[in-house]
């Protein structure tokens, strides 16, 4: 019952304003800006349509939850208006003849269910160049948690990418970085997984409860 009380007191709804300063330093800047860039200019002239069957998943996740409200109105839009934006794709680096999306999941996943291709802009790059692109256009979109970024940047982790890296596919300052250590540190992934995506928590609460469960005396 202790516990559960200390789960409902840190992780109780935030105010907007909390929401808002955390998703505020998630700017496009650096190398992932040169990323986004070539992006930009490809699908001006080289988005092609391909069979979403043959269309993978990212190698490392960066959601918690499917937002089903936001879904059905992409979902309606596509239907209705056709795909506006091109998702971006790399080759797969392991299996032949087959893609692997690097951000577009949710538009992918919309060409299945109507039984249309699906746009995209098809780019040869590494590991590190696709995390960083998923980042960015993610962090650009501002509609993952804090603790969806925290847990995505943990996952680059543990994949044997650098610190260097994380903070430049989501454009963190050391100080938020290290919260986000802390974080995933002190709170098993299991139980982030259990609370979900918690869309109105923001950077301190997740901070306070990792505070708690390191020393829950």
């Amino acid at each position: 019952m202790a516990r559960r009380d200390i789960f409902g007191s840190v992780l109780g709804p935030a105010t907007a304003v909390a929401d808002a300063k955390d998703v505020s330093g998630y700017a496009v800047r650096g190398a992932s800006r040169s990323i986004m860039q070539s992006f930009e200019e490809l699908s001006k002239s080289s988005v092609v349509d391909l069979d979403p069957a043959f269309v993978d998943t990212s190698f490392v996740s960066d959601r918690l939850d499917e937002d089903d409200e936001a879904y059905q109105e992409l979902l309606a839009a596509i239907r209705e208006r056709g795909q506006d934006s091109p998702i971006l794709v790399r080759p797969h680096p392991e299996l032949s003849g087959r893609f692997q999306t690097v951000f577009g999941h949710r538009r992918v996943k919309v060409a299945r269910q109507l039984g249309r291709p699906v746009r995209a802009v098809v780019k040869k790059m590494g590991d590190e160049d696709h995390v960083i692109a998923q980042g960015q256009e993610n962090a650009a979109r501002a509609n993952l948690s804090f603790i969806e970024r925290t847990l995505f940047a943990d996952r680059i982790l543990k994949r044997g990418h650098t610190p260097d890296t994380v903070k430049s596919a989501l454009a963190l300052d050391d100080t938020t970085f290290s919260k986000m250590r802390s974080v995933t540190s002190n709170i098993p992934e299991p139980v982030i997984v259990a609370i979900g995506a918690a869309k109105t928590v923001g950077r301190d609460r997740w901070w306070q409860l990792a505070k708690l469960m390191e020393h829950p005396d």
